[in-house]
């Protein structure tokens, strides 16, 4: 580093997996600053370790406690300090936003390195439409919150996007199937590793493959945004496939009414020749 840092906060991406996707500014960052405020010492220990680097790091979490964050604060008022996540860009479904708000409130300058982000490289992966998105952090564990919420978004038109854990997933898929039935959706998993993996398909195709592929990782799920023109005969009856692995045909038919403003009888006809 040529000169050293100003006082202030420097939001620093880390890797998500692979460790070869820190950027040089950040490794820079990081060796300059007089501390880093991490998730986990043991996590960012490793992290500091690959790139050579020895410094003070101070555990800064979701938990941290006010005089915490009075701490880090009063240290970057006066001295370079670092924020980093356990992986990715913090602040994104991570610790920081509390500290990063009273820092600007307080004066203390922040900079923000970019970096990797698991949500930008499942969309970029997906195949499904980019050019709008809404990214949601993490679905609910229980399952009428997370009904609530994908019933919240049923009509934004942009691809969504969540964070989601292995044992969950075959829950989330369900729920999305029953409130976003006939959407694509993709699975991102395992992001820059070895193991990578991102399945693009319908909902009950997923489901199926997971149920016979137990999944491990962390996951990105990416859903389609819904139909811009009404839907074709054949968007209804994927509609309605969707919507048969949850509901009567009744309920079906109702369901991809209420979604596609199409004549609820004639869904249930078609419902009832379906199932």
């Amino acid at each position: 580093m040529d000169a050293p840092l100003s006082p202030g906060l420097y939001i620093v991406a880390t890797p998500i997996g692979n460790l070869g996707d820190m950027t040089p500014r950040g490794a820079e960052i990081l060796r300059g600053v007089a501390a880093i405020a991490c998730e986990d010492t043991r996590v960012t220990g490793k992290l500091l370790h690959h790139l050579g680097i020895k410094a003070r790091m101070i555990r800064y979490d979701d938990h941290a406690s006010d005089n915490a964050r009075d701490g880090v604060l009063a240290l970057a008022a006066q001295q370079p300090v670092a924020l980093v996540s356990d992986a990715g860009t913090p602040l994104i479904s991570d610790p920081g936003f509390k500290l990063v708000r009273e820092a600007k409130a307080r004066g203390i300058a922040v900079t923000s390195l970019p970096g990797a982000s698991a949500a930008i490289v499942a969309l970029t992966l997906s195949g499904l439409p980019s050019d709008r998105f809404l990214f949601a952090g993490f679905l609910p564990n229980k399952a009428k919150a997370r009904r609530e919420v994908l019933e919240e978004l049923v009509a934004v038109p942009a691809t969504l996007l969540f964070y989601e854990t292995a044992p969950r997933l075959a829950d989330a898929l369900a729920a999305i199937g029953d409130v976003l039935p006939g959407r694509e959706v993709a699975v991102a998993r395992e992001l820059t590793k070895k193991f990578e993996e991102c399945r693009t398909g319908a909902v009950a195709e997923l489901i199926a493959h997971y149920a016979a592929h137990p999944p491990k990782g962390e996951i990105v799920l990416v859903i389609a945004p819904p139909l811009a023109a009404s839907p074709s005969e054949v968007d209804a009856d994927t509609l309605l496939r969707e919507a048969l692995v949850h509901h009567k045909p009744s309920q079906a038919a109702a369901e991809v009414a209420r979604l596609t403003g199409l004549d609820r009888k004639a869904l249930y006809a078609r419902a009832l020749d379906l199932k």
